[in-house]
């Protein structure tokens, strides 16, 4: 059993236990978890097994005999342990996180910062929160993309379960190159990066190479009736090694010469973190960068204009050549 597959069962099975206060039987925990996942059956041993990682994390799951049987419920620690006292400074602290993560709103994520800053505001009283209101005109998020998912509500949910079952999926997809078509993928995991929400899945044409499909482009899913074998990719280590959602199997080394100019950019605004910064002979810097794909890099490149020179690898300072000579033909006249 793949861990995200355990992950995500027990994360909503402790949605369920929240939403009762008298406690529900291991087959009513069943149903709901099979309910609400969608999936196909569910072994109660297995749900004992769940109930027991959550007692091992800290949280207070206890049970009782009842007359309609042994119920499960959360425990009077395990209430209190939300009931979180917070000063002024860190609910402005979290304010400023809830407007980070706007790009969220349509997922559940989204819709557990909704709900906890409705509750702040009715326990919070009015003249306390106009103050705080003022003081967020003073310390405020600006330049990130204002954007939902609430629209894709339900491809979301499809491709959630999709991952958790191993299931392949047709997906409608539209890309600049090849317009709309039809893709049957794997899909594994969702990322959100730089305010959008990508789908980590395998190509059926292309096995053993993950890619990542952004939400915005799949315009429907239907989840097959075909399993796949859960993996162990990493996602998250794959996607470190470029500074994009680009996947790859093969990273790429560049190398670029600086003005010392655009070197203080690079310095101040880093691409990656590992990437090497080192002075050179007649005030140039050489600056080293691992990406997936050349399109992380050479829209960076261009954007400093003279002041940056793609020196390596040559086949990519070859495509930001021609890429240059088509721009020059634009402005010939």
């Amino acid at each position: 059993m793949a861990r995200n597959d355990q992950l995500i069962r027990q994360h909503k099975l402790l949605q369920i236990l929240e939403r009762t206060r008298f406690g529900y039987t291991l087959g009513e925990l069943r149903d709901a978890l099979i309910d609400e996942l969608g999936l196909s059956s569910l072994h109660t041993r297995t749900l004992r097994r769940d109930i027991e990682a959550l007692q091992e994390a800290g949280l207070d799951v206890s049970s009782e005999e009842l007359e309609r049987g042994r119920v499960w419920k959360l425990g009077e620690s395990a209430k209190a342990s939300y009931q979180i006292k917070a000063t002024a400074t860190e609910l402005l602290a979290l304010s400023v996180g809830r407007d980070l993560l706007n790009p969220l709103r349509g997922t559940f994520i989204g819709e557990g910062i909704t709900s906890f800053w409705n509750r702040v505001q009715e326990v919070v009283p009015t003249t306390v929160w106009q103050h705080y209101e003022k003081i967020r005109q003073v310390l405020f998020v600006a330049g990130t993309v204002t954007k939902s998912y609430e629209e894709q509500r339900g491809i979301l949910k499809t491709i959630e379960r999709a991952i958790l079952q191993h299931r392949w999926c047709s997906i409608s997809y539209s890309s600049p190159q090849r317009g709309v078509d039809d893709r049957k993928v794997s899909p594994r995991a969702i990322l959100f990066h730089n305010a959008s929400l990508y789908v980590v899945a395998e190509l059926e044409s292309v096995p053993e190479e993950t890619r990542h499909w952004k939400l915005d482009r799949i315009k429907s899913v239907v989840a097959l009736d075909e399993y796949f074998e859960a993996g162990q990719d990493d996602a998250q280590e794959q996607l470190g090694e470029g500074l994009s959602a680009f996947a790859s199997s093969n990273t790429k080394r560049y190398e670029i010469m600086l003005s010392e100019r655009a070197a203080m950019w690079v310095e101040e605004e880093p691409w990656h973190p590992e990437q090497v910064v080192t002075r050179e002979d007649e005030g140039r810097f050489r600056f080293v960068v691992q990406a997936n794909h050349d399109l992380e890099i050479i829209p960076k490149v261009l954007a400093f204009g003279e002041h940056a020179e793609l020196v390596n690898p040559e086949s990519s300072r070859a495509f930001l050549r021609d890429t240059v000579n088509a721009m020059r033909a634009l402005y010939d006249d």
